[in-house]
């Protein structure tokens, strides 16, 4: 417990004291913000408002987890783990692939960074090495990191072991960058609205920190009743996804409307490679689309919007993703973030329960 609040606390203030100095740093850099001119104009007035925030969040994790797996190794021998590892690895090569799109903006003073093509062979090359690295790391539990994402896959090819092998690493690698490029591009299209993404992401890790601390608690060997979960190292996983939902929290203080600072690509990828990796960590991939669910909101309507303009010539939303639809609709910035909260705050209870209900019908409580 007391890691947990090293955690919670160095997380909070790296965020809280070290936005302002980004702000700053920004500012004499002049990399501000550059509005798409086909969107609300009401946002015209963010233009030039600092960027790259993500940075401090970035940072923020990182530095929370550092002090919680310091105090863990100094008072209990505690080694830090490959699996905690990975997934910040997950989170920091996103982040830097944001950082890129981020900074390209500012070059060329314009909302168009990467192109599409750049950025989806980015996140395929940085998706693949996080899926050949899950497949190699070693775990302080014993279990191995793709354990789940590959042994179902194997069971039809029983009696072939290397092609049943072969091929379930070929389809976990295509797995893992599915859920990599789905989850870092639903975020960023979350990533529209002042605290939007940083709010949602907020509630989201939050629960896949309750999440991830049940799967501790029952880790298979534990000794403990009901059912039991075979995870690499979820107490690493929980202080992770605690440090996230905090930093989120203090960086709220500056991105909430009207922003002083937005997070950018650099924050939006980042948190959406964590959410990813955090997924595949826990063996919770399809569950993800329920705690996860405005980020699935926000992506689809945008792919209904595209796929529909181009057989149809005709739109269904006003404006995609669908944060923008209410704007034109009428409401306000505030009032669209704040029940955007409210609907995401809804699909992590409902993970939530899901998950438990899930627990105790494998423990037989049902």
């Amino acid at each position: 417990m007391i890691a947990l609040i090293i955690g919670i606390l160095v997380s909070l203030l790296v965020t809280i004291f070290g936005t302002p100095v980004l702000i700053r740093l920004v500012h004499r850099l002049h990399y501000g913000q550059y509005i798409r001119q086909d969107g609300p104009q009401s946002h015209l007035v963010k233009r030039g408002t600092p960027t790259m925030g993500g940075v401090v969040i970035n940072l923020a994790i990182v530095l929370g987890w550092c002090a919680s797996a310091l105090y863990r190794f100094l008072s209990h021998g505690d080694v830090p783990s490959w699996s905690a590892v990975l997934v910040l690895f997950a989170m920091l090569s996103m982040g830097a692939l944001g950082f890129i799109d981020d900074f390209a903006k500012v070059r060329k003073k314009q909302n168009l960074g990467l192109s599409v093509k750049a950025k989806f062979i980015g996140q395929f090359i940085l998706g693949t090495i996080y899926a050949v690295l899950a497949l190699l790391t070693p775990t302080k539990t014993g279990f191995p990191s793709a354990q789940a994402g590959i042994s179902f896959i194997e069971k039809p090819f029983i009696s072939f072991d290397f092609a049943g092998k072969a091929l379930a690493i070929v389809l976990f690698v295509i797995w893992v960058n599915f859920l990599m490029t789905a989850w870092t591009n639903a975020v960023n299209l979350t990533d529209g609205l002042d605290g939007l993404a940083a709010g949602s992401s907020m509630i989201t890790f939050a629960g896949y920190a309750v999440i991830a601390f049940w799967e501790s608690y029952h880790l298979r060997g534990s000794g403990h009743p009901g059912y039991t979960y075979a995870v690499s190292d979820p107490l690493d996983l929980t202080i992770i996804a605690v440090c996230a939902a905090v930093a989120c929290i203090g960086f709220l203080w500056y991105n909430s409307n009207p922003a002083t600072v937005f997070m950018g690509d650099t924050g939006s990828l980042a948190l959406g490679g964590l959410f990813a990796a955090l997924s595949i960590a826990t063996h919770t991939e399809f569950l993800a689309v329920i705690v996860g669910g405005l980020y699935v909101m926000e992506a689809m309507s945008d792919v209904i919007q595209v796929g529909y303009f181009k057989m149809t010539h005709k739109r269904v939303f006003k404006m995609a993703p669908i944060h923008h639809h209410f704007e034109l609709c009428g409401w306000s910035e505030q009032k669209v973030v704040v029940r955007f909260w409210m609907i995401d705050l809804m699909f992590v209870l409902i993970g939530l329960v899901v998950f438990y209900t899930d627990w105790a019908a494998r423990s037989g409580l049902l």
